[in-house]
């Protein structure tokens, strides 16, 4: 079944499920995206920091696929925040992927020790997206904190807001605060990176009277709350499994079930103190 767009608050869509390659070696990243265009998915989701934004340009290069009918997702990395390196990196991030333009551009971590985030939306605002080189700007990691500073700086609002977030770790407080200011949740992680989240007997029990797996059943919650999502996977059977979730739907009580699961513990950094460079 087709996947579903979500419409942006500048009016751009965006497939509602992409496939996303962070921890997909440079190496392997072409054969993997290659395989993912092929089962369905036109929402590729990359970033400098990934190292693989040339696999991802090569694969698109090969598929045959319109370029009107995909949507590129790449950010930038903490290291280039600044108001005089902020659009040199993405110059160089459209280079990588051998496009003349962006659908999405997201500033990766707020890094609020380095104080730059601001400078570097502004930056982004009056260079590539007025210029039309991408279509859409948005944030990765950033708290209502960093998004209400943001707000006062910029009449130009996030287009998107791609958090950690998952049933352990569903940020209903932030969804409700981006659903107030037309922004779009955006997931990653939203599995959970696997493991003991999905071999919780719930989802268990859940996927079996809908004969799904249990990440097919996470992916749907996340789908009927409105999230966008993006799972990476490398093995071709489950790139396949994660877009295949438009043809059953969670009842009330399921989607309960899977909010249920909610510890309130994040898996991956603290927005407020991650400051990688």
């Amino acid at each position: 079944m087709p996947v579903p767009t979500i419409t942006l608050n500048n009016g751009v869509e965006v497939p509602q499920l992409g496939y996303g390659v962070f921890q997909v070696p440079p190496e392997e990243t072409e054969r993997h995206v290659a395989t993912a265009l092929e089962a369905g998915y036109r929402h590729i989701d990359t970033a400098k920091a990934y190292g693989n934004e040339a696999g991802v340009g090569r694969a698109l290069a090969s598929s045959g696929i319109p370029r009107d009918e995909l949507f590129i997702t790449t950010k930038l990395w903490n290291a280039d925040q600044g108001k005089e390196t902020a659009v040199p990196a993405f110059e160089k991030s459209l280079s990588e992927l051998g496009l003349d333009r962006l659908d999405l551009y997201l500033i990766h971590w707020p890094v609020p020790a380095k104080a730059a985030w601001i400078d570097t939306w502004l930056a982004l605002q009056d260079g590539p997206y007025a210029a039309g080189q991408v279509r859409a700007l948005g944030v990765s990691n950033f708290t209502h904190a960093h998004l209400r500073r943001l707000a006062l700086a910029s009449d130009v609002k996030p287009a998107i807001n791609q958090v950690e977030l998952h049933p352990w770790f569903p940020q209903d407080e932030l969804r409700a605060y981006h659903a107030e200011h037309e922004i779009v949740t955006e997931a990653w992680s939203p599995i959970g990176q696997g493991g003991d989240l999905l071999a919780d007997p719930v989802l268990a029990a859940i996927g079996e009277r809908y004969g799904k797996t249990p990440a097919q059943v996470v992916l749907r919650w996340h789908v009927q709350l409105g999230n966008v999502v993006i799972p990476k996977s490398v093995t071709p059977e489950r790139i396949a499994q994660n877009i295949d979730v438009f043809d059953f739907a969670l009842t009330d009580g399921d989607m309960a079930q899977v909010s249920g699961m909610d510890r309130g513990t994040r898996l991956g950094p603290d927005p407020d103190t991650f400051d990688v460079e």
